[in-house]
């Protein structure tokens, strides 16, 4: 779309962002040059909209602009390092409903996608919609065998409109990127590229199909947790086909004690869930509000979640989710020296920070917390204050921790609600600390050796040819440094060392994985030649080992 025939819904989207005075919202002192003269030509807020929060004037302004509006104002608030809280909250409770498009619409898509006729891919099909979302609608319909199930079905021309929208939010981004005297603090681009990201991710539904996939492979054989089944026979871009569960949303007390379901137990398994998905299977739902969390009905003292709606899933570096486990294990210990020192080993913050500084901040916001009783403790209030804390020590976080702490916050309230007497932190502490045990144990170590020693093997004898090669380039002078014949002699040396230290590890570990597989295996009387084999190899870890530095 040119800039000329994008200016009358640049000017209708801008006249609604003012009247609703979202430019308040931007900067309270600011208002941004572009539309002060067309705030001048519209007419004062009226009184009901004035008195609003600015969270609040937001959401309706999201409302009246439209679906698409109202899926990015979602996305947003999952984004609580990019706006301020109460907005976040406020935009977490938009409500994603559109009118349903008609029913014979979504049987000709999931022809065209699946390439057969519905009569042949289902025994029943209804043309009623369960659900209808901005991105897509809910069919309940039954397979072959029987088997009942929901399809997912793609709106119609939506690529188009969310490809429209996309261009007015870039549009609108680039306004206040450009005109904004507080844009850096802002980050347009970065809230803009989140959505985009998003809304371009939710046109594929056999991403989502995917995500679900996974959760349901690291939870098979969980009694806490059931992830619907995919069918990728009926599945494509534009059509995903699930098992169709029946549950009660999570939030709703009444129906629950109806059931007999036991809520301190279901409240518990929440927790538990929680960081077995984040720190075991680095794989956590990030959109977990009730809506998309139910529980079975049919099992009362053993209850269970159903998770539904994968579109928003999260993970974080493996070196992320080792400094948070442990962050996480100091703050259960109030262990503040700690915590300030696991902050800049993470690189999360300059080194120029002063530890003893860092630790005081952490201390004056941890400590008043524990002169409440523990079950009184908000776990997701402390890691929030803490972030917000380390923010002026020049905290750099990743999106991902973000999404993790505002996926904290759902899962704790959610755990009050259930049972407003648990004891997050009780619950919590012995959950990550035998995960923490087993993910950096020795075993764990020895496995993952095991998997990278056929790497290793690979890579060694290609290492005296692409150091030779570089060397080579350096004494051309094609490289970015020049050494002169001494230095490439060293180099030279350093060279044959270092494979010679390369080649004697492979080796050791080769020897250290044998001889715990003969020992595993072999009978269990003769134990000297897996112990020749583990000597030889740890010899040869020593000889490999770099005992005093090497000089160049």
């Amino acid at each position: 779309m040119t800039p000329l025939r994008l200016l009358p819904r640049v000017l209708h989207v801008a006249a609604v962002l003012v009247r609703y005075r979202i430019d308040d919202l931007i900067d309270e002192a600011h208002v941004m040059r572009p539309l002060r003269w067309l705030r001048a030509l519209l007419p004062r807020p009226r009184r009901q909209i004035a008195v609003l929060p600015r969270g609040a004037r937001l959401r309706l302004a999201l409302t009246e602009l439209g679906p698409i509006w109202v899926k990015a104002g979602q996305v947003l608030s999952t984004r609580r390092d990019l706006i301020p809280e109460d907005v976040a909250d406020e935009l977490a409770s938009l409500q994603d409903q559109v009118p349903p498009f008609p029913g014979t619409e979504a049987r000709a898509i999931v022809e065209a996608s699946l390439g057969k006729p519905v009569a042949e891919l289902f025994a029943v099909f209804d043309e009623t919609p369960l659900a209808s979302a901005s991105i897509a609608q809910v069919h309940a319909a039954r397979l072959p065998d029987k088997q009942e199930v929901v399809v997912k079905v793609l709106r119609p021309n939506v690529a188009r409109n969310i490809e429209h929208n996309l261009e007015l939010l870039d549009a609108l981004a680039h306004m206040v990127e450009r005109w904004h005297p507080q844009a850096d603090k802002i980050r347009p681009r970065d809230m803009f590229d989140e959505v985009a990201k998003t809304l371009h991710n939710e046109l594929n539904l056999q991403h989502e199909g995917a995500n679900a996939s996974l959760l349901r492979r690291n939870f098979e054989n969980s009694s806490d947790l059931y992830v619907p089944r995919m069918f990728w026979s009926h599945s494509s871009e534009k059509v995903l086909t699930m098992e169709r569960v029946h549950g009660v949303p999570a939030d709703d007390i009444e129906a629950l004690d109806k059931a007999g379901i036991d809520r301190r137990v279901l409240a518990e398994k929440g927790v538990r869930l929680f960081y077995e998905q984040v720190f075991r299977d680095n794989f956590f739902h990030a959109d977990a509000h009730p809506g998309n969390i139910w529980v079975d009905p049919t099992r009362t003292r053993d209850p269970r979640f159903i998770a539904l709606d994968f579109g928003i899933m999260g993970s974080l570096p493996d070196e992320d989710q080792y400094w948070l486990a442990e962050n996480f294990i100091a703050m259960f210990e109030r262990d503040y020296r700690r915590i300030a020192e696991l902050h800049l080993a993470a690189g999360w913050m300059p080194r120029h920070i002063r530890v003893d500084e860092l630790e005081a901040a952490i201390r004056t916001v941890c400590e008043p917390y524990f002169t409440r009783p523990l079950s009184e403790i908000s776990l997701a209030e402390v890691v929030a204050k803490l972030f917000s804390t380390a923010r002026k020590f020049e905290l750099t976080l990743q999106p991902q921790l973000i999404l993790l702490q505002k996926t904290l916050l759902n899962v704790e309230g959610l755990g009050r609600q259930l049972d407003p007497e648990i004891d997050i932190w009780s619950v919590a502490q012995p959950v990550l600390k035998r995960i923490v045990a087993d993910r950096y144990s020795a075993r764990h170590a020895f496995r993952e050796i095991r998997k990278r020693i056929p790497e290793w093997l690979r890579i060694a004898p290609l290492i005296p040819e692409k150091i030779h090669d570089a060397l080579e380039k350096l004494a051309e002078g094609n490289g970015p440094l020049q050494f002169g014949e001494r230095e490439l002699e060293h180099l030279s040396l350093l060279q044959r060392e270092i494979q010679r230290r390369i080649l004697a590890a492979a080796f050791g570990a080769a020897l250290l994985v044998g001889a715990a597989l003969v020992f595993a295996l072999g009978p269990r009387h003769n134990i000297w030649l897996p112990s020749i084999m583990a000597a030889v190899g740890v010899a040869s870890f020593v000889v490999a080992w770099p005992w005093k530095r090497a000089k160049v």
